[in-house]
């Protein structure tokens, strides 16, 4: 995970650990899971759970991620879209 502050709200960028570097695609769109955006710091899903909780923003890929944002109530499972068969969800508290 890598957290951006800008002003009063915190991005939280994540992504299961196994997908840093990989390239995604939905219709014509390469999704690239960049080490530079979303490799910081790695952790467990109760590290991410606590992040998830402080961030006002989220840009989310994977199982185990995007999983744990459902969980914590920042993501309806409805919202999910799949990247090549890959989870990605992303959010904003206004």
């Amino acid at each position: 995970m890598k957290i951006y502050t800008v002003g009063n709200d915190v991005l939280l960028a994540a992504c299961d650990a196994e997908l840093v570097g990989k390239t995604l695609h939905f219709g014509d769109v390469d999704f690239v899971v960049s080490k530079e955006f979303y490799a910081d710091v790695l952790g467990d899903e109760e590290m991410l759970k606590r992040h998830l909780e402080l961030a006002t923003v989220g840009n989310l890929v994977g199982k185990i991620t995007v999983k744990c944002a459902i969980e914590v109530g920042l993501v309806d499972e409805e919202n999910v879209i799949m990247l090549d068969g890959i989870p990605h969800a992303q959010f904003a508290i206004i």
